[in-house]
């Protein structure tokens, strides 16, 4: 056990922008984990910190003491190499669902720990519970049997790994604390560490519909969360993308997993199969398997990623056959003008999802699996006026009129057909320390 420090000294330190030493960083986490420390000290210290910022080895040691605050998982009996990807959200972001089972179809195990979601990203344990019978809960026994056999799995977080972040991550999101990048990093990296992955793909959203929403943001936290794995002995890459449009053509539970399926099918729209497979490309490369985007593409076009999908939903008690839930109740917005539909703003459609019913405000609220947006045209598409531009899904209509409030102002026709954009922007590798 560390030895006592006086919390008030710590949050003085990072107030008056001083560099905090390990034994403190140690300290303060184990002790406010156990609840020697208490929330409101712990947040005047996150919100120094989100203030004045932390060095690469603060944000180090302090990744380090959260993952020392619970168990580390080990999957080093399996025989072949791991490796996982993280993304951190957006609007229509379902590129875990085909990319785990594609990835494993090259002898790499992907255990994808998943979240739910909240506010107006979606948790990919929502999407994946709308297929009848499928559990996210499974115990580290379970979940290292079916990466041995099947090769991919995607479920819950079990409560043991970095516990400090469960704690620390409610207190940011009521003390307006969220956006302190070390703090970010750090969680989000505490967790994916202690999964025990050899090497992790991040994939860093930008743009209207991302969490950050600048390039530059982007970047610093991309590039502390490659720093930290590499620090920590991860093969670790990010790749900056773009969230100011929606991926593919929905927003939404089950309506995401139709779309999937249809990828894994070798349809589905082109952008989710371009950041799928770029993805893809990633994660078996930093295992130490050269494959290639052809060869990745052509494995979602035979049928051999479908098989590992069906494969890794039935050992989680789900029916791969099963029909989808759909939404009792549609509603069509249409065109106000003929034109291109130049910009399609992705927080618009996510909110609007959202309040369908696709999303939740608290932690606690139940989704529904059949609520979302379903897009007919994308940015680039001409349009003439009247014509469908989207379907509204949901169980309950009084919800329309706010979901449709969300969209006013969230596209624009124009004359002129808008230049195209990549979907990758950017790939940042580890850098010296």
């Amino acid at each position: 056990m560390t030895e006592q420090h006086d919390v008030v000294d710590i949050i003085r330190t990072k107030r008056d922008r001083g560099v905090l030493a390990d034994e403190q960083i140690d300290w303060v986490v184990d002790a406010y984990t156990r609840g020697v420390v208490a929330d409101e000290q712990m947040s005047a210290l996150a919100m120094a910190i989100l203030l004045n910022g932390m060095s690469r080895p603060e944000i180090a040691r302090w990744t380090a003491a959260m993952i020392a605050s619970g168990e580390r998982m080990d999957f080093s009996t399996l025989g072949r190499p791991t490796s996982d990807k993280h993304s951190t959200g957006g609007v229509g972001d379902k590129i875990t669902l085909p990319l785990a089972p594609l990835v494993a179809v090259f002898d790499v195990a992907v255990p994808q720990l998943s979240g739910r979601g909240l506010g107006h990203t979606g948790g990919t344990l929502d999407k994946l519970e709308s297929v009848p019978g499928w559990r996210a809960d499974l115990t580290n026994d379970e979940m290292l049997a079916q990466l041995d056999d099947v090769g991919a799995v995607i479920c819950a977080a079990g409560a043991g790994l970095a516990p400090a972040d469960k704690k620390l991550y409610a207190l940011r999101d009521v003390t307006g604390t969220v956006e302190a990048i070390p703090l970010i990093a750090s969680s989000i990296m505490s967790k994916k560490i202690a999964e025990g992955t050899g090497a992790l793909v991040l994939d860093v959203k930008v743009g209207s519909g991302a969490f950050m929403k600048t390039r530059e943001d982007a970047t610093e936290l991309a590039r502390t969360m490659v720093d930290l794995g590499t620090d920590a002995g991860v093969t670790t890459v990010a790749l900056l993308t773009d969230m100011s449009v929606p991926l593919g053509l929905t927003a939404g539970n089950a309506l995401e997993v139709r779309e999937s399926v249809e990828v894994l099918s070798g349809g589905g729209p082109q952008d989710v199969v371009d950041l799928t497979v770029a993805l893809a490309d990633e994660m078996t490369r930093a295992a130490g398997r050269e494959v290639g985007a052809d060869e990745l593409r052509a494995a979602l076009a035979d049928g051999r990623a479908m098989d590992v999908w069906r494969r890794m939903i039935s050992a989680q008690g789900g029916d791969p056959d099963a029909p989808l839930p759909t939404a009792a109740e549609t509603e069509t917005v249409t065109a106000d003008a003929d034109g291109y539909l130049e910009r399609l703003d992705a927080m618009a459609v996510g909110v609007a999802a959202w309040r369908l019913g696709a999303g939740r405000a608290l932690k606690e609220d139940p989704v529904q699996a059949g609520a979302g947006v379903e897009l007919h045209a994308r940015p680039g598409d001409r349009v003439t006026a009247g014509q469908p531009l989207m379907t509204l899904h949901t169980d309950t209509p009084e919800r329309f009129e706010r979901a449709r409030a969300a969209l006013d102002g969230g596209w624009t026709i124009t004359g002129e057909a808008p230049p195209s954009s990549p979907v990758v922007l950017d790939r940042i590798t580890a850098q010296e320390a």
